[in-house]
């Protein structure tokens, strides 16, 4: 029986469907179809999250962006200075802010 999947899996996935007895076909992505698939998979995860709320997915989500990161010629630590210098600037979401409107200069003169 054959199941299509056409999707970007972790790199060891085609060793372990050998070592099930199995067989796959696979191809490596390079340059702009590696990145879309990168994209399109921190989609798949994100929503995998959304439906689970697992912290597995959540590690999943990691593993692409840092593929992604890579992709662009950064490392984990570069996200790690840029994150926090973001957090210092703007803050984090521990309190849960949720901004629902922005008041005109003019509303303030009234």
């Amino acid at each position: 029986m054959k199941k299509t999947y056409n999707k970007l899996v972790r790199d060891r996935i085609p060793e372990i469907i050998v070592k099930a007895g199995h067989e796959s076909k696979v191809r490596i992505l390079h340059d702009d179809e590696y990145f879309t698939s990168l994209c399109k998979k921190l989609q798949e995860e994100v929503d995998e999250f959304q439906e689970s709320r697992a912290l597995e997915e959540l590690a999943d989500i990691m593993e692409v962006v840092l593929a992604l990161a890579a992709v662009e010629g950064k490392t984990p630590e570069d996200l790690e200075v840029l994150r926090l210098q973001k957090r210092e600037k703007r803050g984090g979401f521990e309190e849960g802010v949720f901004l629902e409107e922005v008041l005109s200069e003019d509303t303030y003169n009234n």
